[in-house]
């Protein structure tokens, strides 16, 4: 690891201002659970470390009935999962934070930094670089080891996955994240904040160098049906292949509205408006549920190496669907 500034800022100004206009200056440090190990593995090579965590007010997490519920940056996944709150109203959020990575892991990581890790991708964590070119320009990927890559979204450069278990559930349920930086704070919708980059040098965040994440807002509670059903290598704690969140608004036993979000297929959480638009107006059966599951699937351009995930892919959304019309989340 190459030597640091470790720098503790109190207000949110001051952060900023240590921050710098450079991504080679410096990185927020806050949970550290995947900063660390990408110093460690030289990926990484930060000249200074802002540790957030001395900036009051960003580890809270409030709730009205009408106004929705704000969530604090430095959150723990673990308070999350346990949150009374939380649990009540936004229960499948709930599941995903109590079932993202390990119980370890949840008693340090925070919800801004789940939202803002870098891609699994081994050819980004082995020093090549977050769209793995090689020295042609052309992608080490597309005839190398591609079997955990996207199958959707995925025409180039990039051809990794968005990273979080936890930011499908939070898009569905329409969740925006707060940033503070030179200009003051802005707002984007989740949903937008993910990226794909088109070149070297562009990152897959709606983040500027000198910018942070505080807090992450979701609108007031919905009556909603909801579910996440993740596909994994093994059961104890693994990154899913695929998963799917779902949002279901019934009208009786049809479905008025849907918001179906996939994890671990594309560059970003990818919203499949081609699975919500198979259900609409239907009822959720087997073979409603199955036919979303095709739909969301219908463009998918498998690498060499990856066909695999069409099918999981499928599987999770007509399962997530199944779950949440039911009210049985596994």
């Amino acid at each position: 690891m190459h030597s640091f500034e470790y720098t503790s800022p109190t207000s949110k100004e001051q952060a900023v201002q240590l921050l710098g206009s450079d991504w080679s200056q410096a990185a927020v440090f806050a949970g550290g659970t995947d900063l660390l190990a990408l110093m460690k593995d030289d990926v990484e090579s930060p000249k200074r470390l802002v540790n957030i965590k001395s900036i009051a007010g960003l580890d809270t997490i409030s709730f009205a009935p009408r106004a929705g519920l704000k969530i604090g940056a430095l959150t723990r996944l673990v308070q999350l999962a346990d949150n009374a709150d939380v649990r009540r109203h936004y229960p499948m959020l709930a599941y995903a934070a109590d079932e993202a990575a390990s119980p370890q892991i949840r008693n340090m990581a925070t919800i801004g930094g789940n939202l803002c890790q870098r891609p699994r991708c081994w050819y980004y964590r082995n020093g090549m670089g977050l769209l793995a070119q090689g020295p042609d320009g052309k992608s080490l990927m597309i005839e190398g080891d591609n079997r955990y890559g996207a199958i959707l979204g995925n025409d180039g450069p990039a051809f990794f996955v968005a990273p979080s278990t936890i930011a499908p559930a939070l898009i569905v349920y329409g969740a925006s994240v707060r940033l503070f930086g030179p200009g003051g704070t802005r707002e984007v919708i989740l949903e937008k904040f993910y990226l794909t980059p088109k070149s070297t040098g562009e990152r897959e965040h709606d983040l500027k160098p000198n910018e942070f994440v505080t807090d992450i807002l979701l609108p007031a509670p919905e009556n909603l049906k909801t579910a996440q059903y993740e596909v994994r290598q093994k059961y104890s704690f693994d990154w899913p292949l695929s998963l799917a969140s779902v949002a279901l608004k019934m009208n009786g036993n049809t479905v008025q509205s849907a918001r179906i979000v996939l994890g671990a297929v594309a560059p970003v959480p990818w919203v499949s408006k081609e699975a919500a638009d198979a259900i609409s107006g239907k009822a959720i059966t087997e073979q409603t549920a199955d036919a979303a599951g095709k739909a969301a699937v219908a463009a998918a351009k498998p690498l060499s190496r990856n066909a695999y995930k069409i099918q999981l892919t499928r599987v999770a959304v007509k399962r997530a669907l199944l779950q949440a019309a039911t009210g049985e989340q596994a």
